[in-house]
C-alpha cells in the first residue's frame, strides 16, 4: 500500500482497480482495512481510494484535537496527490459521515454520488460529547486497549459471527494498530463536529444511498432511515443481521449494495 506525502506528512492509501473514482472513508476507530472486501469487489469497476485517516492505522498521528473538517481537507489533499481530477463517489462510514459532511461543505465539487453507511447527521449532544472528552483522557492516560473494550461491544451484532470467523478479533486488532494520540484527537474533533442537517435539502443533485445494519445501536436503523426520508431522492438499504460494522459483518450484502447503486445513471 503506498505512503503518500502531503505537506511533509505521511498518509497510507489503498489505491486499486480503474474506472470512476470510489472513495472509501473509514470510521472510528477503525482504518481502512476495514473495507477489505468492498475493495475487492468493487475494483472491478472503480478505481478505489481507501486512505488511512489522520490518526489512524499507518497515517500520520497530530495529537490534541483533529476535526472533522480537517480530515475533509485532508482527502482533498490526497486526491490531488493521487491525480483524481474528477468527482469521485464518496462512501463514509460512521466517522467517515462526520468527514464526508465537511467534504460536502468544502469541496462540493468533487462528490458525484454519496453513500451515508451506519452515520449520523446530528452533532452530538452535550452528554454525548463529553462523553467523547472523558474517553479522549483515558485513552491518552491509559492506552489503546481503553478503546477497544469501549467501542468493540458498541461496534458489532451479537450474531455477527456467523460465516466470519475471528471478526471480533480482527476488529480490535484493527483498533489497537492505532496510536492513542490519534485515537484521543479523533473523539475531541467528533465531539465538535456541526450538525449537518441543513445541508440534506441542498442534496437533489447528487444520487445518495443510505446503508445501515439492522442491529445497529449507534446509529440505528430507525435513525438512519430518517435521514433516507430527509435527502430528497435518497435509497434506502436495511442490512439484515449486521450491526454497526455494517460492511464487515455483511460484506457481500454491502459490496452489492454499491455496486448496484454505483451502477445507477447520475441524476
Amino acid at each position: 500500500m503506498p505512503t503518500i506525502q502531503r505537506n511533509g506528512e505521511s498518509f497510507q492509501v489503498a489505491d486499486t482497480g480503474a474506472g470512476p473514482p470510489l472513495l472509501l472513508v473509514h470510521g472510528f476507530p477503525l482504518a481502512h482495512a476495514m473495507w477489505a472486501a468492498q475493495i475487492k469487489a468493487l475494483s472491478h469497476d472503480h478505481r478505489v481510494i481507501a486512505p488511512d485517516l489522520r490518526g489512524f492505522g499507518d497515517s500520520v498521528v497530530t495529537p490534541g484535537t483533529v476535526t472533522m473538517a480537517r480530515m475533509a481537507d485532508d482527502l482533498a489533499g490526497l486526491l490531488d496527490e493521487l491525480s483524481v481530477d474528477g468527482a469521485v463517489a464518496f462512501v463514509g462510514f460512521s466517522m467517515g459521515g462526520y468527514v464526508g459532511w465537511e467534504f460536502l461543505r468544502r469541496h462540493r465539487e468533487r462528490v458525484a454520488s454519496l453513500v451515508l453507511c451506519d452515520t449520523r447527521v446530528i452533532a452530538d449532544t452535550p452528554d454525548a460529547a463529553a462523553g467523547r472528552l472523558k474517553l479522549a483522557e483515558r485513552v491518552e492516560a491509559e492506552g489503546v486497549e481503553v478503546a477497544v473494550q469501549a467501542m468493540l461491544p458498541k461496534l458489532l451484532a451479537a450474531d455477527q459471527a456467523d460465516g466470519i470467523p475471528n471478526l471480533a478479533d480482527t476488529v480490535a486488532t484493527m483498533i489497537r494498530r492505532s496510536d492513542p494520540r490519534g485515537i484521543a484527537a479523533a473523539l475531541r474533533g467528533m465531539a465538535e463536529r456541526r450538525d449537518s442537517r441543513d445541508l440534506l435539502s441542498g442534496l437533489a443533485d447528487l444520487p445518495v444511498l443510505v446503508i445501515v445494519g439492522e442491529h445497529d445501536a449507534i446509529s440505528t436503523a430507525e435513525e438512519m432511515a430518517g435521514l433516507a426520508a430527509l435527502i430528497p431522492g435518497a435509497s434506502f438499504r436495511r442490512i439484515a443481521r449486521a450491526g454497526h460494522t455494517t460492511p464487515m459483518e455483511a460484506p457481500d450484502a454491502v459490496s452489492e449494495a454499491l455496486n448496484s447503486f454505483l451502477g445507477a445513471p447520475i441524476r
